[in-house]
């Protein structure tokens, strides 16, 4: 088998369009909202950018694979990706108490600043005692989805997964062999394209964030 180098496998990150919470602010996980009339136009702006992407390379994506909420298969697809198979571990994380509820809101009812990276979901109360995910449960879904895809950039060939923010950002943190609360490093805006790939036998970021329309 030629090396990573010579075959230039890349897997395309692909975060949903905007939703009316995205846009709020609203910690949104195993909600089931659909996109905005301007998260539609992203998704389509998405298709178009991995559709040059993939006339560049010469090939399409091999695998594609879409978290099974609406928000994530509409973009999939607007994007041209409309029978891409769902993976349940793309689900976006589970926030538990903190689901529909802003940054602001959780910081003013602790008392104090509130980062869902570094403090986590179940420190916020609740009313019915529903605990969310930790993140590291968060990384091992992500984990799990990497496996799954690992064989087919092995061979060369590239991947297209379609999900969401928290759960992207967690998912590069496993790529890159680093500890998931750093994913609060990496902003990731709606319908925002990423590429992971390899470089002198390392995994690699080859692009970060990029927005669509461009």
């Amino acid at each position: 088998m030629s090396t990573h180098d010579e075959l230039d496998p890349q897997m395309v990150l692909l975060r949903h369009g905007e939703t009316e919470w995205s846009a709020s602010g609203q910690h949104t996980g195993t909600t089931d909202i659909d996109l905005t009339a301007a998260g539609e136009q992203q998704a389509v702006a998405a298709g178009v950018w991995i559709q040059r992407w993939a006339d560049e390379r010469g090939r399409g994506p091999a695998t594609v694979l879409s978290s099974p909420l609406r928000r994530a298969r509409r973009t999939a697809a607007l994007a041209g990706f409309a029978d891409a198979p769902t993976d349940a571990d793309l689900v976006e994380w589970d926030y538990g108490p903190a689901e529909g509820r802003t940054t602001a809101e959780i910081s003013a009812e602790l008392g104090r600043e509130w980062l869902v990276f570094r403090d986590g979901v179940n420190v916020v109360p609740s009313a019915d005692e529903r605990r969310g995910e930790e993140v590291e449960e968060v990384a091992a879904r992500a984990a799990r989805v990497l496996a799954r895809v690992e064989p087919t950039l092995q061979e060369g060939e590239d991947v297209v997964l379609v999900a969401h923010g928290h759960l992207l950002r967690v998912l590069v943190t496993q790529w890159l062999g680093l500890d998931p609360h750093l994913g609060a490093r990496f902003e990731l805006g709606t319908a925002a394209i990423s590429l992971l790939g390899y470089g002198h036998g390392l995994r690699t970021v080859e692009g970060w964030n990029l927005p669509p329309g461009r």
